[in-house]
C-alpha cells in the first residue's frame, strides 16, 4: 500500500474558511488510539479502514485494519489552527509538516477514497473478481493446465477456489487468479 507521506504536497489554497485534510503519523498501533483522543478534542478525523486476511494457529479471519498503517487524517481550516495541539495527543507522533508548518494532503484525496467505502465504511482495496460463482472457467497455467472447472469462491484477492471433476468426484483447488479465465 502506498502511504499517504507520498501523497503529501502543495496544493493551492482555497477558500479561507474551507477545512483541509493534513496527515498525522501515529505511533505503532496507535491509530485508534489517536482517533479517539483527536475526536474528543473536537478534530474532525479519518481513519481509512480495509479488510486484511490473517492467518492465525491455521484459522483465517479477514479483520478491518487501517489502510495506512501508522497514519490518519485530520482536517483542519489552515495550518495555522491548533496544529501543534495534535502533535501533542496521545496516540499521534505527529503531524507531516516542512519548515513552513503542517503540509496539507492533495486536495479530494479523502474524499477519494472515501468513494472506494462500502456500506460498512471499509475501503475495497482488492481487485474485482470477474467470475460468478458456478461460471465455467479455465485453468492456463500450473498443475492443472487446461482443466475446466467451476468457480466458488475467492480467498483473497490474488488466489480463487475452483470445483475440478477429477477421478469422478468434485476437489476444491485453490489457484491463482491470474491463472485461470472464463472456459467459452
Amino acid at each position: 500500500m502506498t502511504e499517504p507521506s507520498a501523497f503529501v504536497m502543495e496544493i493551492a489554497p482555497g477558500a479561507p474558511d474551507a477545512q483541509r485534510w493534513y496527515v498525522a503519523k501515529t505511533h505503532p498501533n496507535g491509530e485508534q488510539k489517536a482517533l479517539f483522543h483527536l475526536r474528543r478534542q473536537g478534530f474532525d478525523v479519518y481513519l481509512p479502514r480495509h479488510l486484511r486476511r490473517i492467518s492465525h494457529a491455521r484459522k483465517v479471519s479477514w479483520q478491518p485494519r487501517p489502510l495506512f498503517p501508522t497514519y490518519l487524517f485530520v482536517a483542519m481550516p489552515g495550518p495555522d489552527q491548533r496544529w501543534r495541539a495534535i502533535n501533542s495527543t496521545i496516540g499521534v507522533a505527529h503531524l507531516i509538516c516542512d519548515e513552513r508548518g503542517p503540509v496539507p494532503a492533495p486536495s479530494g484525496i479523502v474524499d477519494a477514497i472515501r468513494a472506494g467505502e462500502d456500506d460498512r465504511g471499509l475501503v475495497m482495496t482488492g481487485r474485482k473478481i470477474p467470475f460468478e460463482k458456478g461460471a465455467e472457467v479455465q485453468i492456463m497455467s500450473g498443475a492443472f493446465a487446461d482443466h475446466i472447472g467451476r468457480f466458488d469462491g475467492a480467498t483473497d484477492d490474488e488466489r480463487v477456489v475452483i470445483l475440478l471433476d477429477l477421478m469422478g468426484r468434485q476437489v476444491k483447488t485453490k489457484v491463482k487468479l491470474d491463472a485461470i479465465s472464463a472456459h467459452a
